[in-house]
């Protein structure tokens, strides 16, 4: 199932003596300001603004030292967790989400990147306690549903995972993402006209994530229909990704390669 500066420097302030003598002694800085100067500080809304545009190593080393400046900072730690699972780290992931998630138990944000970093590593049972935890505090928000459908996918609880998914588009009906896991499920399944319904309707939207253009894509050659998907492979992905995907197509229409559909949507 498919489903990540410089800091801104300390300003020291001059410190004005008035008529002091001559043979006075430097007043001593305070104990107190000497150690606010010397404590690391955060990074500006401007630099974590440009972080979250860092490859995702670059990005997990910026939100590692802020976590490392402020351990309670939910923002940083959610952030981290985030870009750890980009890079395939999906126990440092777990642990990040789950710091924030002890210490702010009703955040939904922090149940929704653990729901997440849990699905990433294919524990997608243990995605299900934070996903219904997190669509009771927010009900009307659909990706908790929308998490609950792809968890309860790799539980193997079938029909639970459909109705999560449709309730997921019913919260949010022109949502790309959710009309995306629902044709996943669809895809899964064996139902391809049904998915390829939703995937069309995902990718022509303009807010369109990549996944709706890239499954589409997957849909459409496996179907032998190499033409349009090539065409929509070359949207996003770099020249030889698209060759190499499009022979793996080729081969999967032509019956020559027992891989899962898991592992072809893996490869994106």
């Amino acid at each position: 199932m498919c489903r990540m500066s410089a800091l801104a420097a300390t300003a020291l302030v001059p410190v004005l003596v008035l008529a002091a003598p001559a043979l006075a002694k430097p007043a001593a800085k305070p104990p107190v300001a000497a150690a606010a100067a010397e404590a690391p500080r955060k990074a500006s809304p401007a630099d974590r603004a440009m972080a979250q545009r860092l490859d995702p190593l670059a990005r997990a080393a910026f939100w590692a030292r802020e976590v490392d400046t402020d351990p309670m900072d939910a923002e940083a730690g959610l952030a981290l967790s985030q870009a750890l699972r980009g890079l395939g780290r999906y126990d440092e992931a777990i642990a990040s989400a789950q710091r924030v998630q002890l210490a702010r138990p009703n955040d939904v944000e922090a149940l929704l990147e653990l729901a997440r970093a849990q699905i990433g590593k294919g524990q997608g049972f243990y995605a299900i306690a934070p996903a219904r935890q997190a669509q009771t505090l927010a009900p009307g928000d659909w990706r908790p549903a929308s998490l609950l459908g792809v968890a309860y996918e790799q539980a193997g609880r079938d029909d639970e995972a459909l109705a999560a998914h449709r309730q997921a588009l019913a919260l949010a009906p022109d949502n790309p993402s959710a009309q995306t896991n629902l044709a996943l499920f669809y895809a899964n399944h064996g139902e391809t006209a049904e998915a390829e319904t939703l995937l069309r309707a995902a990718a022509a939207r303009p807010d369109a994530p990549m996944a709706a253009r890239q499954n589409l894509a997957l849909i459409l050659g496996l179907q032998g229909r190499f033409v349009e998907a090539e065409k929509l492979a070359r949207q996003d992905l770099p020249p030889e990704t698209v060759e190499n995907n499009m022979a793996w197509l080729r081969a999967a229409a032509g019956g020559a390669t027992g891989r899962s559909w898991d592992s072809l949507k893996s490869a994106q």
